[in-house]
């Protein structure tokens, strides 16, 4: 069985791009994107001749390497839309990101205050907020799902207080593919005066994303999942926010002066990157962000979500199979077949050639909503064509026949 040729897109194959895949079916891009040879090459073009320290030597090239360590933080700004690079932080990833606002900003909540996510976190998403809970008394309130496995906003809108400080959201769910509509929830949440942090990191590769008109208040994400190097990644907020965070690390470069009876902080950014960072990091980040940008984020959405589409179709023409999520999901497709758990269904699909992904996707919360220990998922991204959905269908065809 082949997925139905009238919807498969014809758009681009960049596969010639990333030296990773040849012929590899790579349908784990939600987990962490493969990186295109212009991503490698800033890399090692930055290690092998450009590489020094940033902001502290006096020497030439460490003035290069920190105008382009800087550089990098414009490009991530006007990437999302900040209104100035000093509003980005270099985080290692989302994670980080939410960790720093959980311990930074939320240490001016107070017992009785109330944090507001959903069903369909990821747990770094959920773990900060209960961290802060054990340590500060507040509370946190969960939103539930609608019957197509999207944030349910009139039940999220229904649960907001006046004791609600933050409301904490995914952009594009990492399981469902389903994508929140953060502009009303901003508006929602700013109306009981609190603000909202979004998790971007599944929509950043493939969304036009601008903080600005969003509305939020913080918006994170990774480089490694924006065909980008591991270890870097960002938080956004608007510089007053920032200001008004103190620092949660502690160390070289965050600081303006350090004597033994006070130390007095930088500004932000710099107050929030506590030694030495991921300078080639930044610099992989930034060239990764110039070929998605070269590609168009609403050509690499219509290609991701057209094959998306795709695959739910296919998928759903076998009886024994369970889909998730939005029919318009953003390229993120979980299934569950009956009698096969999912890693036996991965497995079966390696040795095809074909990777996916299968567990809990650490949102362990979400599969007991959806009432399933774990689920498999595939997940597209810039490399992948119409031959891959095809791939997985042939692959879900010989599991059927070895299941019965």
């Amino acid at each position: 069985m082949n997925a139905p040729a009238a919807i498969l897109p014809a758009t681009f194959d960049r596969r010639g791009d990333f030296p990773a895949i040849k012929g590899w079916s790579y349908l784990d891009s939600a987990a962490t994107a493969q990186k295109p040879q212009v991503v490698i090459d800033a890399i090692t073009r930055a290690y092998a001749t450009d590489y020094a320290t940033v902001h502290r030597g006096v020497y030439a090239r460490s003035a290069s390497m920190t105008e382009a360590y800087e550089a990098a933080r414009e490009r991530v700004a006007r990437f999302i839309g900040a209104a100035s690079p000093d509003e980005i932080v270099f985080v290692r990833g989302a994670t980080e990101a939410i960790n720093l606002v959980a311990q930074s900003w939320g240490r001016r909540l107070q017992p009785g205050d109330r944090i507001l996510i959903s069903a369909l976190e990821h747990h770094s998403n959920i773990v900060p907020w209960q961290l802060l809970r054990d340590r500060a008394g507040i509370e946190i309130d969960v939103a539930p799902l609608t019957e197509d496995h999207r944030i349910d906003l009139d039940a999220l809108e229904a649960l907001l207080t006046p004791r609600t400080r933050l409301v904490s959201i995914a952009h594009v769910s990492n399981v469902l593919g389903s994508i929140a509509d953060v502009a009303r929830v901003a508006k929602a949440a700013h109306a009981v005066g609190a603000k909202l942090l979004v998790d971007g990191c599944q929509a950043a590769p493939r969304l036009a994303v601008d903080v600005q008109a969003l509305g939020c208040d913080f918006y994170t994400f990774s480089g490694h999942k924006l065909y980008g190097p591991t270890g870097i990644g960002v938080l956004w907020a608007y510089g007053d926010v920032l200001a008004d965070m103190p620092p949660w690390h502690g160390g070289g470069a965050m600081i303006e002066t350090v004597s033994f009876a006070r130390t007095t902080y930088a500004p932000p950014p710099a107050r929030f990157e506590a030694g030495t960072p991921h300078i080639v990091g930044a610099l992989g980040l930034a060239a990764a962000i110039d070929y998605v940008e070269s590609i168009g984020l609403e050509r690499i959405a219509r290609h991701e979500e057209a094959l998306g589409r795709a695959a739910r179709d296919m998928l759903r023409s076998f009886n024994s199979i369970r889909l998730f999520g939005p029919e318009d999901s953003a390229g993120i497709v979980s299934f569950a077949m009956d009698g096969v758990h999912p890693h036996d269904i991965g497995t079966i699909l390696d040795e095809a050639g074909i990777a996916i992904r299968a567990g809990h996707h650490c949102a362990q919360p979400l599969m007991e909503t959806l009432g399933v220990p774990a689920t498999a998922r595939a997940s597209f991204g810039i490399y992948n064509i119409d031959e891959d959905v095809g791939r997985l269908a042939a692959g879900i065809e010989k599991i059927v026949r070895i299941f019965g």
